[in-house]
Parts: structure tokens; C-alpha cells; sequence
């Protein structure tokens, strides 16, 4: 299948899922809360499977690169990959609970959830969550999803560093969804709706890897 039709496929769920977040959070809050969106459900597995995907297709590019001669670029997708594949165990908590086995004695008295993975961390009486994954990582977010799309074309240091980086930069059209879906998750009012935040976040993560505004430096 040719990558633009892939795009255009995992734009098409974003809607989609967008709009089955929006019915389902207004007809039926407590089902939206614990099912739809609760730990080991739809939404969360989803998030895990895509980020999976994304690192799955980081890491096709890498090789890509590689054969090519672009040594750097590939590197430095290799280790874009890696962190993709590392946020897909994060966010099933290493498969904890599919599994069944139980957190070691660190994870049992540090994790405030008494899970398996880094990002629900206590330090003192602080959540890492709170500090490194909360409005900081959502600026960034914003930042990489939103401005730089628009700036790349007119900024010539922005996009030298950009592609000295093998970043793969958004499209205008994942930059249009990427606001939209803010704007919708923020009116969802209902417990756990930033989950389907993260669900939007592994899909047009996987959208913009396999179609980039700069697949020339990317892939």
C-alpha cells in the first residue's frame, strides 16, 4: 500500500476516533470512564499498539537510510525508534497485567500505582508524571506538531536543524488535526479523556513517520 494512502487511512481513524470519544463520553460518561478509556481497555491498548507501530516504522526507515549511505539520519531514527518502542511498554506497564507477575520490590513502594514502569515514579511527594510528562511534554508536543509544520518551509536554520536531526516533520494536515483533536479532548469533560489524547498522539505519530514533509531526510 502506498505510503499517502496509509496517511490518509490513519488520519481518517483519528476522526473517527475522535468522534466515537465525543458520542460515547455524551451519551454515556460512566462507560466512557471505566471502559472505553480505563487502564487495560480500548483506548489504552490502542495507544500501546500504535506506539509500537510508530517504532516499528521508525525503524524501517532507519534502514532504510542505512542502505542508502545516510549513516547519521539512520542513528538517529534507530534511537527515535527505540524510544517509541520504549513509550508502547510504558504505557501497558511492560505487560504487567496481561501477563500476570507482579512489579518488583522497587516498583511495589516507588510507583504510586504499584506498576511496572517509569512515568507513575513518586519522587518524595512528587508524581514524574506531573513533572516531565504533564503540561511540559504537551508544549513540546505542540510545539513539534503544530509550529513546526509551519515554520519549516520559512525558517532556513529551523529546517537545517530539523534535518541535521532526520526529525520527521509534520504536515499542514497533521497539524490541523493535531489542534482539532486538542480542541475536542479539552470539551470532554469526563474522567480519563486525555487518554484519548495519547490514542491521537500514537496514530498521527505513526501518520507523520510514514509520510513526513521531509521524506527526502527521513526515510
Amino acid at each position: 500500500m502506498h505510503r499517502d494512502t496509509i496517511d490518509r487511512l490513519l488520519l481518517a481513524l483519528i476522526v473517527a476516533t475522535l468522534a466515537a470519544s465525543t458520542i460515547i463520553a455524551w451519551r454515556a460518561p460512566d462507560y466512557f470512564q471505566f471502559s472505553f478509556a480505563a487502564e487495560d481497555r480500548l483506548v489504552e491498548n490502542g495507544t500501546a499498539l500504535f506506539l509500537l507501530v510508530a517504532s516499528l516504522v521508525l525503524l524501517s526507515n532507519a534502514v532504510r537510510l542505512a542502505r542508502r549511505g545516510a549513516w547519521r539520519a539512520a542513528l538517529l531514527t534507530g534511537a527515535y525508534a527505540l524510544l517509541f518502542f520504549l513509550a508502547a511498554g510504558e504505557e501497558i506497564s511492560w505487560g504487567q497485567r496481561i501477563f500476570g507477575w507482579a512489579p518488583g520490590e522497587f516498583f511495589a513502594e516507588n510507583n504510586y500505582q504499584g506498576e511496572t514502569n517509569l512515568h507513575n515514579l513518586m519522587v518524595g511527594e512528587v508524581r514524574l508524571a506531573r513533572v516531565l510528562f504533564g503540561s511540559v511534554l504537551t508544549t513540546v508536543l505542540l510545539l513539534y506538531l503544530v509550529v513546526l509544520p509551519l515554520l519549516y518551509p520559512r525558517v532556513a536554520w529551523l529546517r537545517r536543524v530539523a534535518d541535521a536531526l532526520a526529525v520527521p516533520v509534520p504536515g499542514l494536515r497533521h497539524a490541523v488535526l493535531a489542534l482539532l483533536a486538542s480542541g475536542v479532548v479539552a470539551v470532554i469533560h469526563v474522567p480519563r479523556n486525555w487518554e484519548v489524547y495519547e490514542l491521537v498522539f500514537a496514530l498521527l505519530a505513526t501518520a507523520i513517520f510514514v509520510a513526513p514533509q521531509n521524506p527526502e531526510k527521513t526515510r
